[in-house]
């Protein structure tokens, strides 16, 4: 089903306290965040996408990553019982947009699952086992979307979709680390070069994919595919442990 809307939401006020490790953290400028989100907005509705804002929330930190909030996928939507405490609260107003267009039903604990972790087929969906999403989140999300799930798990990792994504046509990008997985098996796949591990996160709209700037060799391999790349500076996010996927719900 081609998608028609990209749900979002801006950085709020208290977004430099969001959950990272990374080592710029305290370099974070909202600021800049904003303009960055804004460019990506326009993207998404320069390639036809209805663009949904949500208000800012101030009260949650992550809460421009809206992707962890729910999993949509053939008309229905779970929304996520996310693993970290500080960042429950963010999918309320996730919810009451979807129950507009779709059917919607909380995960309930013991389950813990993150759109982050999930990767979108036409006919399936792959889910990662992390740090974030546990055997019951997959189960609930697999009884309520009614659709087969296979699972990579790697409780190391915060989310799968950071290194491996579905670029479309039957082609996986993925890090060195999961290219010999079983589940990747029957993909064609472009493995990207070690330092730019990062540029396995991307977006695809149709056949356009939207990849971070400043990751060159892992761009041409996706261009060389038949695909066509628009670059986006991400930095800010980056700081948050985020990436494109993380910063809209598709449908």
């Amino acid at each position: 089903m081609t998608p028609k809307r990209a749900l979002v939401r801006e950085p709020g006020a208290t977004y430099p306290r969001c959950i990272s490790s990374h080592p710029l953290r305290h370099t974070i400028n909202v600021e800049r965040a904003r303009k960055q989100h804004a460019k990506y907005c326009r993207v998404l509705e320069e390639l036809g996408l209805e663009i949904i804002r949500l208000p800012r929330d101030d009260e949650h930190p992550d809460s421009c990553f809206v992707e962890d909030n729910a999993v949509v996928h053939g008309g229905r939507a779970l929304i996520c019982r996310m693993a970290k405490p500080s960042r429950r609260g963010e999918e309320t107003a996730v919810e009451e947009v979807l129950r507009q267009y779709m059917p919607v039903k909380r995960a309930e604990p013991p389950a813990t699952i993150e759109g982050g972790d999930v990767i979108h087929l036409p006919d399936r969906l792959i889910s990662g086992l992390t740090e974030r999403t546990n055997a019951e989140g997959v189960a609930q999300m697999r009884e309520w979307l009614n659709v087969p799930v296979e699972t990579i798990e790697d409780p190391s990792i915060v989310h799968l979709k950071s290194y491996i994504t579905y670029l479309g046509r039957g082609i996986m990008i993925t890090t060195r680390k999961y290219a010999d997985h079983p589940v990747l098996k029957p993909f064609e796949k472009l493995i990207v070069p070690d330092e730019e591990w990062y540029a396995a996160n991307t977006l695809s709209i149709g056949d356009v994919v939207l990849m971070p700037e400043g990751y060159p060799r892992a761009v041409e391999m996706v261009r060389e595919a038949g695909f066509d790349v628009i670059t986006l500076d991400v930095s800010e996010f980056t700081k948050c442990e985020g990436a494109l996927t993380c910063l809209s719900i598709i449908f």
